[in-house]
Order: structure tokens, then C-alpha cells, then sequence
């Protein structure tokens, strides 16, 4: 790896591969990053991006076409990470024309930047669990058709039509890769388990979503940044340079299950309603579930568990509870 480029460096998972790849590989990264409300140059702060001088951070919206001279200031590069995304549900539901713009057009103006460029080995394109929709049981299955719910996840399901498109049209070297719910340090407060942090700590009420009879809750397989990025890293080091494939954690997890985990970990006890959000809000689905067969293919496994991840992250949080606003601490 000599040069690489990934769009939302400073968001939650892109600020994890830029630690990763620094940590494991010798790349030059260079950041693409418009710094709206979800991506904060702390984060890279905080791992030390710029300790070494192998990081490059320019702010730019791929939302946009995106500028001639850019292609001059990022240079030549090996691999493209395009992990930048609208991709918040809610948000999508009020204002489904933000998200197509970003997740369908921005991914259009990443592809024609890569196809001009002369040595690229791959176009990396990071999808969601969430362009197949909700399953009751079983597994999605690569090649399984997509039924996305809300408009994210047809944003993001587009962005995959694009790759599809480019690599046939043009013969760009391209990889489509979905994980699941991804969770880690200095995740954004409005995510479940750092809003459960916050509100076990202070004694508020956690809302569980669930079926519509309020007694079983809604699941999901949760999986660390840090193990997204070294699925990444293991598709790259094997010279996978086509195909698609399931970065997903080894465990399903229940959202009750996880709230009263996290309460265990911060020592208080779990206040919760069990709320059947899903059937007034359509959109939002009850579980997924990625078959991790395609991984499993190439000789990949989850480097750690989801509880040693977990314990890890919360420990994290405690141990800074300015990024959180939590007590004895100020919001970052």
C-alpha cells in the first residue's frame, strides 16, 4: 500500500481505518472529508493522525462534482475507500433527496474520479446490511435481491448499481462490502449504545424498539470499527480486487440484551420501555442479518469478540467522558 484515499476520514468508521492503517500498514492516507455535523477533525486528533507525516486532510463535498485541481492535491493513488455517506435512518425519512444526493450522486462523482485515475488497483465501496431490508430469520445471502425500507438504504443500494455499472462499463477494479451495526470510540451521541451510556449513567429511561407486541425486541449482529477495518485490510493484503463480500460480528444481540450489558458495564441498573416504534414509523426494520460465508471464504475471522470489543469500548467511554457529556465530564 503506498497511497490511499478515503472519504469520510473524520466520521465515526472512517477515523478507525485511518488508526488502522496507520497502525498496520506504511500507506499515505489521504482524508476527503466535508466536516458536516457527523465528522470532526478531533476524532483524528485523538488517535494522533497527524504525529507522523502520512495523512493528508483536505475538505472537500463529493456531493459536487468535484474539482480538477483536486485530483492534483490528492495524487496518484493505489486504493479508494469511499466510506462517506449520509446515514442516519431518521434523517433520511424527513429528507430523502439529501441522502440520494450524497449516497447516489457523491458515489458517481467518486467513480468518475477513480476512473481517472492511471494506477488504481481497487474502488472499495462500503455498503449496509440495509439494501436487503429486514429478514425474520435465516440470513442474507450475497446476490440476495435488494428490498430497502427507507430511503438510506435505497441511497446506499443505488451506490451499488453504480458500482455494478462502472465495473462493466469501464472495467473499474471495484469490491462492494456490507457490515452490520457497527459500533467503537468516539461514536456519534445520537447511536443506541452511546445514548444508552449516557442515560444509564443518569438513571433516564432507555426506549427498547421491539415487535408490536412490546415482548421481544428487535436484534441486530453488532461488530467493532477496528474489525470492519481489518476485514478490510485482509481483502487488500490478499489482493481482492472484485467480488462482494459480509463484514459482519459473530453474534446476534437483542437491543434489550445489549442495553442491559451496557448497564452491567457502567454499574447501574437499566430503566427501559419496550416501544413498537417500528409500526409507526415504516421505514425501520426489526433485524438483518449478513450471511458471513464470503469472509469466511477468503480466510478472515472476527479478530475480536463482540464482548471483548464491547467491554473495551465501554471502558473507553468511562475513561473519557468529555466525548459524551457524561458526568465529571464536558461535552467535546
Amino acid at each position: 500500500m503506498n497511497r490511499i484515499l478515503i472519504t469520510g476520514g473524520c466520521g465515526f468508521v472512517g477515523h478507525h481505518f485511518v488508526e488502522h492503517f496507520l497502525k498496520n500498514t506504511d500507506a499515505h492516507i489521504v482524508i476527503l472529508d466535508r466536516l458536516n455535523y457527523s465528522g470532526s477533525v478531533d476524532r483524528l486528533r485523538d488517535i494522533n493522525a497527524f504525529d507522523e507525516d502520512r495523512v493528508t486532510l483536505l475538505t472537500a463535498d463529493f456531493t459536487l462534482p468535484l474539482e480538477e485541481n483536486l485530483a492534483e492535491e490528492v495524487g496518484e493513488l493505489d486504493y479508494i475507500f469511499h466510506l462517506g455517506a449520509e446515514s442516519h435512518v431518521d434523517n433520511s425519512i424527513v429528507e430523502p433527496l439529501k441522502f440520494v444526493r450524497a449516497n447516489v450522486e457523491g458515489t458517481a462523482h467518486m467513480l468518475e474520479f477513480a476512473r481517472k485515475q492511471k494506477n488504481l488497483k481497487c474502488f472499495y465501496y462500503f455498503s449496509t446490511d440495509e439494501v436487503f431490508g429486514s429478514i425474520e430469520e435465516g440470513w442474507s445471502e450475497i446476490g440476495d435481491p435488494h428490498y430497502p425500507s427507507n430511503p438510506y438504504a435505497a441511497s446506499k443500494s443505488g451506490g451499488e448499481m453504480l458500482i455494478h455499472a462502472y465495473k462493466r462499463t469501464y472495467g473499474l477494479p471495484c469490491v462492494i462490502t456490507r457490515s452490520m451495526n457497527i459500533f467503537g470510540e468516539r461514536q456519534h451521541p445520537e447511536k443506541f449504545i452511546p445514548l444508552v451510556v449516557r442515560k444509564a449513567i443518569n438513571g433516564e429511561t432507555v426506549q427498547i424498539h421491539a415487535h408490536p407486541d412490546k415482548k421481544k425486541a428487535g436484534s441486530r449482529f453488532y461488530i467493532h470499527a477496528r474489525n470492519v477495518a481489518d476485514g478490510y485490510l485482509h481483502l487488500i493484503k490478499n489482493e481482492i480486487h472484485d467480488g462482494e463480500f459480509h463484514i459482519t460480528g459473530e453474534k446476534e444481540v437483542d437491543n434489550l440484551e445489549l442495553a442491559l450489558m451496557i448497564a452491567k458495564f457502567v454499574s447501574k441498573p437499566l430503566k427501559y420501555e419496550m416501544v413498537d416504534f417500528h409500526s409507526s414509523r415504516p421505514g425501520h426494520d426489526l433485524r438483518y442479518a449478513l450471511s458471513p460465508k464470503s469472509m469466511q471464504a477468503v480466510g478472515w475471522e472476527v479478530p475480536a469478540t463482540f464482548e471483548e470489543s464491547m467491554k473495551r469500548t465501554i471502558e473507553w467511554t468511562l475513561e473519557r467522558p468529555e466525548w459524551y457529556n457524561l458526568p465529571n465530564g464536558k461535552e467535546n
